[in-house]
């Protein structure tokens, strides 16, 4: 009896050493990674678990950053250690990376595969103009490119992740985990659609609708606006460079099969762009438009279901602040982005079903793992 007592404790000992039995008290964090890593980003993050939008208290997250890229990330750093945010690091790659590597394996490789590994979801977040020459265009004199190495870098990661058509014989990385959840927030669309093989349509104003004068895009519909055309012509009011305008969520599309809603809903949402999908990418479908049908608000992969890019920015942490108060517009009352979301059901609701999806999937993916 004593050999078999001593022969269960070392059996037991190597089980919970490899894992081969699973208790909840032995649970690891749900892992998220978040690629530029900017103060915005981590008070935006911030935001999400205060609020309750992102409610995994478990929650471990990594910035994941280019050191060529221009971005300050020791502000970032320095924000979250004076704030005491125990639940995000930063992982800083110097692996090399250029313009003629994007669509390939390269020296960036192993690093975006342990991406992969120790991932439960993944965020791309918004930013500058991705340089033109990437999706074989020239350059428009409306692109603005601020930071090429981060486009390098983010855009390779997708490759890797999603593969794309530039390179049909590259096996992606999500073949060995197809359903773990990657957003792509307003740039972050843009850069899956660009990854995968799409093209970007430069400027708005100027290639959709004709407009090339300020004057002239504020007599368009309002609903029909992608930023805020005021903020340019008036910079001394100190308005909002963001506006509001409502989605068409399109039938048998991501919006209303997975999270719910109505054709007949058309949430507003908080947008600041200038470029948009052009060509889909490989394998992405559009699920939103805007109001008139002419710009993509929202694409969704169909080989991996849980692969979701939006032209909008449902993270900003303004939306959640009831005392923040701004005009959008000469003359317009201050008010809340909570009140105008708030004002138009079912906006409001809209926004936590997109971070409770995201939410639930990483914590699924959590749970597969350590069983």
């Amino acid at each position: 009896m004593k050999k078999f007592r001593v022969l269960s404790a070392v059996l037991l000992v190597f089980i919970l050493i490899t894992g081969v039995f699973h208790s909840p008290g032995l649970s690891r964090p749900v892992r998220l990674t978040v690629f530029y890593p900017s103060i915005g980003t981590i008070k935006n993050l911030q935001a999400l678990r205060d609020k309750g939008f992102i409610n995994i208290s478990n929650l471990e997250i990594t910035g994941v950053y280019h050191l060529k890229e221009l971005t300050g990330y020791e502000e970032a750093k320095k924000y979250a250690s004076s704030n005491q945010l125990t639940w995000i690091s930063f992982h800083p790659v110097s692996a090399e990376i250029s313009q003629e590597d994007i669509f390939c394996q390269n020296d960036c490789t192993p690093e975006f595969i342990n991406i992969i590994n120790n991932s439960d979801g993944i965020i791309f977040f918004g930013g500058p103009d991705i340089p033109p020459a990437v999706f074989k265009e020239k350059t428009s004199l409306l692109t603005v490119v601020e930071d090429p190495y981060r486009h390098y870098f983010e855009l390779s990661a997708i490759f890797h992740f999603l593969g794309g058509s530039q390179n049909k014989d590259f096996k992606p990385l999500l073949e060995s985990k197809p359903e773990l959840p990657i957003l792509g927030i307003c740039l972050g669309a843009q850069s899956l659609n660009v990854a995968t093989g799409g093209t970007l349509i430069q400027d708005i104003w100027s290639e959709v609708y004709g407009q090339n004068m300020l004057e002239d895009i504020i007599a368009l519909d309002p609903d029909d606006w992608h930023n805020n055309p005021y903020q340019k012509l008036r910079p001394d009011l100190n308005l909002s460079g963001y506006i509001f305008h409502p989605l068409n969520l399109l039938p048998d599309g991501f919006f209303t099969k997975v999270l719910g809603f109505s054709e007949k809903d058309h949430p507003r949402v908080l947008s600041s762009h200038h470029q948009a999908i052009d060509q889909l990418g490989q394998d992405f479908r559009a699920v939103a438009l805007s109001p008139d049908g002419k710009i993509v608000e929202a694409i969704s992969h169909t080989r991996y279901v849980n692969v979701l890019g939006i032209q909008f920015h449902p993270e900003n942490y303004r939306l959640w602040d009831e005392n923040f108060k701004i005009s959008l517009i000469p003359g317009g009352l201050p008010d809340s982005y909570w009140n105008l979301l708030k004002n138009n059901p079912p906006s409001i609701e809209f926004h936590r079903r997109i971070w409770q999806w995201f939410a639930r999937i990483m914590e699924k993916n959590s749970r597969q793992e350590t069983h």
